[in-house]
């Protein structure tokens, strides 16, 4: 909703202020008096796009800023702030922050819908038709296109998925034999990263092999030989032990001293142990050097790491897979594909049957609202098309149009190509009128939906907006007093020319007399006492009605 407008320098608007009602707001004035300058800063405000012709003459730039408030947690609402230099740049912020006239676009312009004979492109594309009747439709469309979109999805994945398979069938002959000889080649070794961590570990001791059982045997004699630790130990625990019999002192000594000998005992069979075990077989170190020699020879060609040529080598395998089992791998992801489609194709149907059973009850709601514009017979249809697969949408496996029968017995077209701008701009309000809380858009400005409106229909024109006020904010540009007087707040238009200055636009919201008298002028041009109390009495009516 829009909370407040403020216009600065935008066409002949010098500056302006303008705060509309929640429900129903009149903006009226004499012909050529700058209602449309209103209507562009609205414009600039929900990112339409803008030039230079739009900034006043001599001003350096146009400026709108507005608050609204939409369907979020915001409680205090956003601040939009547009800018258009006089060199035709646009700027534009959000909440104090930079932001592209796009993301102005996404933010206010999906909240409000400019109907007026110009703006009427929403209503005119097709595109924008069946999300209209869905909306309206509500939870019985609503369950029927979430399955369909979920379906639509698993089928798009599904092809996919077999063209990614027909596609890897189709390797490149050039590839398929280097993975076919980089398989080989490394099932060849045939190795592993254990293997080779315990080669690295190994292959120095087999190569030192002579040395290290030398250097083994000299330290098992060193310790259990005939002049070795262990017998020096034991004729010195033996010397010891004699003197304990004359000195209790030595009790610790010893006791430490045989501790010590079992250690170095334990020592020695660990040393003799090793030195044992040491293979001095030339062929074992010719064959680790080998293994360690192929498996370095892979690490070069596919490495540095051995992880890497394993990798490779898992690479390889799922390519020549892919190929050698082509015909089982396209097989399944045919048949895959086969069963999303007929889920789509059943997800479809029921959501066209849901789309047909409420698109009477739509036209049949909105017909009532063109009847009581007094639009004679004329009708609004839902005409649906079925596409062929290839063009099925998130949207739907039909298009569907609106079309517009101008009187009964005549053949029903699209809008774009029978309705006058006064006519669309009527079918659009019967339609925002019927859509009522289900209407995305919180705010519709109408311009001219008026035009060469009289009479009994202009009551009516006036009960139908009063009626759809009452689930949106409606601003309304109009020359009709029947309207002016349901209006909550009523704003008049009004150029004024300073002496040796520019034309400019004032905005002026209207209270008491005032409003009486700019309803007396709209009724018949002056505020005689007859108009004048004409006026009173429709605003008089209009009050009892609200």
């Amino acid at each position: 909703m829009l909370d407040e407008l403020h216009v600065r320098n935008v066409a002949l608007i010098r500056e302006a202020s303008f705060c509309p009602a929640a429900g129903l707001t009149a903006v009226t004035g004499e012909s050529g008096s700058g209602k449309t300058a209103l209507l562009s800063a609205v414009k600039l405000l929900v990112g339409e796009r803008a030039d230079a012709a739009t900034v006043r003459e001599g001003a350096p730039s146009a400026v709108v800023e507005g608050r609204v408030f939409l369907n979020d947690d915001a409680s205090d609402g956003h601040v939009a702030v547009r800018k258009v230099g006089a060199d035709g740049r646009s700027r534009a912020t959000i909440d104090g922050s930079m932001a592209t006239v796009k993301q102005l676009a996404a933010l206010v312009g999906g909240s409000v819908d400019l109907c007026g004979q110009h703006e009427q492109q929403r209503l005119l594309k097709p595109a924008n038709h069946m999300a209209m009747l869905d909306a309206w439709a509500g939870q019985d469309v609503s369950d029927a296109r979430a399955a369909y979109e979920e379906a639509f999805v698993e089928a798009q994945q599904a092809r996919a998925a077999l063209e990614a398979v027909q596609e890897a069938c189709r390797a490149d002959s050039a590839q398929l034999e280097e993975a076919r000889f980089t398989l080989q080649r490394i099932d060849e070794v045939n190795p592993t990263s254990e293997e080779y961590e315990e080669i690295i570990a190994e292959l120095p001791r087999v190569e030192n092999a002579e040395s290290l059982a030398q250097a083994g045997d000299a330290a098992y004699y060193g310790l259990a030989g005939e002049r070795g630790v262990i017998a020096s130990l034991n004729e010195a625990l033996m010397q010891l032990e004699s003197m304990r019999a004359m000195d209790s002192s030595l009790d610790a000594l010893c006791a430490s001293l045989t501790d010590a000998s079992y250690v170095i005992e334990d020592a020695a069979r660990d040393v003799r142990a090793y030195r044992d075990s040491i293979d001095r077989d030339p062929g074992a170190l010719e064959r680790l050097q080998e293994r360690m020699g192929a498996m370095q020879g892979l690490m070069r060609a596919y490495g540095p790491r051995m992880q890497d040529v394993l990798e490779r080598r898992a690479q390889a395998v799922e390519l020549v897979s892919s190929v050698d089992d082509a015909d089982r791998k396209i097989e399944q992801a045919t048949r895959a594909l086969d069963q999303a489609e007929q889920r789509l194709a059943g997800a479809a149907d029921a959501l066209d049957a849901a789309r047909r059973a409420a698109a009477p009850r739509f036209t049949e709601r909105v017909n009532a609202y063109m009847a009581r514009l007094e639009m004679g017979s004329a009708e609004l249809l839902c005409e649906f098309t079925p596409l062929d697969r290839e063009k099925w949408t998130r949207a739907g496996s039909c298009k569907m149009e609106f079309c517009y029968r101008a009187a009964a017995g005549m053949t029903p077209r699209p809008l774009a190509r029978i309705a006058s701008g006064g006519e669309v701009s009527r079918v659009m309000l019967a339609i925002k009128a019927s859509l009522g809380a289900a209407d995305a858009a919180q705010t519709l400005v109408f311009d001219e939906v008026d035009a060469g409106v009289g009479g009994t229909a202009a009551l009516a024109l006036a009960d139908v907006l009063a009626d759809l006020a009452a689930t949106h904010q409606v601003i309304v540009v109009t020359h009709l007093a029947q309207i002016a007087v349901r209006a909550q707040t009523h704003y008049m238009v009004k150029k004024v020319v300073p002496n040796e200055e520019l034309p400019q636009t004032e905005l002026f919201a209207l209270q008491g007399e005032e409003r009486v008298c700019e309803v007396a002028r709209m009724l018949s041009g002056d505020a005689s006492e007859a108009s004048l109390a004409h006026a009173r009495d429709l605003m008089a009516k209009a009050a009892k009605d609200r």
